[in-house]
């Protein structure tokens, strides 16, 4: 096959990833029922098909949860030599292979496909000009982009950068350019909210409101100014779903949307959280009638979340208030304050920021691979500043720090999703802390929790729960090992071998000062097993039903890729 042309190299990038991704979730077989033929021209993977037949794969050795990747955009169909460049045509030819039953997951994934490359191609077409946009506001050097409002800047290059594991994360369902101009934040907009006025009887509320909350007759609705309170409504949940939003939750007659817009915002990494523009201090997390990593991952906020992420707010506190050492270098978000009107789509999260950090750097670790303005990577920006220009230095001090927390949480029966987007790098001169947020989701051993820390914690999603380590061990390892560390490995081609002896080192280092039962967990179920878990992301959340995937959560539904860690050699 002919390399791509400048022109649909988008389309290539995308294909490449697909097919990857595809082969380590090993969709119809893929992986498991393919054979491995070597050809001059490098390894071929061929899948026999009904009636003799034969789909080809070209891979190389990946090792990054999986053992091959594909190394072209490109799926080759032996009865007649046709190559399949183009995704529609790959994911038709594969779904050709599915049971009856699920190809109309193979139909929604080409939908998923079709937004993303309209959305990378716009990331491409407007490079130049997001970058101008943000030296103008922040400064050429990214590394001298300090405190909250600078943050968001680098949520902005993350944003434009693919995720690690699912394929078509740039892609969001329903949204059209005008919409993602406008609001995403891979555009560093600004825009002002919507308000509702639900009912005081309707709304669950907890914990003190910031000052800047309007009040309904701020709203311009004073008729109802001492019987509702005033609920933050995204833009683009206005309108017809959150119109079978209050009509679900019996509020259609008595809530009312304010004419009138207020509080400027900007959005964050995730797009449904927003920095309050003139207070980024505080961030509000509010609904959105989309999805991204999935046609399943719907970015609505479940009213059980927010009580998660309070409960797990608390654990952790109370974690860090055992272990003197992570006082000054472990740093929380405030998130007990939110409010919901019983559905998905009425609540708001308000999170709060630490103070103390307006001089400091403060990049999610998602921004480190992404590309500066001046198109070198952020990591290598941020290690000339403050790690004499070793961008291994700096993931150093990140690793060791990240796996000491992360490991101390497992020893007493714990796991986080904090993945890249959730835990920023607070970065001053001789300093480094981890920041964490969005504290829901956790996995827990309750036995081994129970003895260091007796709850109850106030969890509201029972799947928190277990008996054991499997789930446990199953998080910290596609979270903590995968996501935020070894993405880093495979990301850095030039630094591989010498980060991933790092990550060996580094956690090796960690389990040993962990000590006991659970540090033997690790070492048997981490460092030294032939497999390791990793996410099915792309099957999970839109490929098959929950009925079919047999997933309890998306998010948390894995298959198996080699130890990349077990026959590391050499010293960091």
């Amino acid at each position: 096959m002919s390399a791509p042309t400048a022109t649909d190299t988008c389309e290539a990038e995308l294909l490449t990833r697909v097919l990857s991704a595809l082969l380590r979730e090993d969709v119809v077989g893929l992986r498991t029922r393919s054979t491995l033929e070597h050809r001059p021209d490098g390894d071929w993977l061929r899948l026999a098909t009904p009636g003799g037949g034969a789909l080809l794969l070209p891979v190389a050795e990946d090792g990054f949860q999986s053992a091959y990747a594909a190394r072209l955009p490109l799926l080759v169909r032996a009865s007649d030599g046709a190559e399949l460049t183009a995704y529609a045509a790959v994911l038709d030819a594969l779904r050709a292979l599915a049971e009856p039953e699920d190809r109309d997951g193979f139909d929604a994934f080409a939908e998923e496909c079709r937004q993303t490359l309209e959305t990378v191609r716009l990331h491409a077409a407007t490079r130049d000009e997001t970058a101008g946009r943000l030296t103008a506001l922040h400064g050429g050097d990214p590394a001298c982009w300090t405190g909250l409002t600078a943050a968001l800047a680098y949520d902005t290059l993350a944003a434009r950068l693919d995720h690690p594991v699912y394929p078509t994360s740039r892609g969001r369902s329903g949204l059209t350019e005008k919409q993602l101009r406008l609001y995403a934040p891979e555009f560093h907009p600004r825009f002002a909210l919507r308000w509702l006025a639900v009912p005081r009887a309707a709304l669950t509320l907890t914990g003190p409101l910031p000052a800047f909350w309007p009040t309904p007759a701020a709203l311009g609705l004073p008729q109802v100014q001492d019987t509702h309170v005033a609920l933050p409504v995204h833009p683009l949940t206005v309108g017809a779903p959150l119109e079978e939003a209050l009509r679900d939750a019996g509020l259609a007659d008595s809530a009312l949307l304010a004419e009138r817009t207020y509080l400027d915002v900007v959005p964050t990494l995730s797009m449904r959280t927003v920095a309050v523009a003139a207070d980024p201090s505080v961030h509000l997390k509010l609904p959105l009638a989309t999805a991204t990593l999935g046609l399943r991952n719907k970015r609505s906020i479940k009213p059980g979340t927010l009580v998660d992420g309070a409960a797990g707010q608390r654990l952790l506190e109370a974690t860090a208030a055992r272990e003197p050492r992570f006082r000054a270098t472990i740093l929380h978000a405030d998130e007990s304050t939110y409010a919901h009107a019983g559905h998905e789509l009425l609540a708001v999260l308000c999170r709060r920021h630490p103070a103390g950090l307006d001089g400091a750097v403060v990049t999610p670790m998602a921004a480190l691979l992404a590309e500066a303005p001046d198109g070198r990577l952020v990591l290598d920006h941020l290690a000339d500043r403050f790690y004499d220009g070793d961008p291994l230095r700096l993931l150093d001090a990140c690793l060791t720090l990240l796996f000491d927390w992360q490991t101390t949480l497992f020893g007493q029966g714990v796991a986080l999703e904090s993945h890249q987007q959730n835990i920023s790098l607070v970065l001053r001169p001789r300093s480094l802390r981890l920041l964490f947020k969005d504290n829901d989701g956790p996995r827990i051993n309750t036995e081994r929790l129970q003895a260091v820390l007796p709850g109850p914690w106030g969890f509201d999603d029972p799947r928190t729960f277990g008996r054991d380590d499997s789930a446990v061990t199953d998080l910290f390892t596609t979270i903590t090992l995968h996501l935020c560390a070894g993405a880093y490995a495979f990301g850095l081609p030039r630094h591989r071998d010498a980060v991933l002896a790092l990550i060996r080192e580094r956690l090796t280092e960690a389990v040993d000062r962990l000590g006991g039962e659970a540090a033997e967990q690790l070492r048997a179920r981490v460092l030294d097993a032939s497999a390791l878990p990793v996410k099915a992301m792309v099957t999970a959340g839109t490929l098959l039903s929950k009925e079919r995937s047999g997933a309890a959560d998306i998010n948390k539904h894995y298959t198996f890729g080699p130890n990349y860690l077990r026959n590391v050699r050499g010293s960091a």
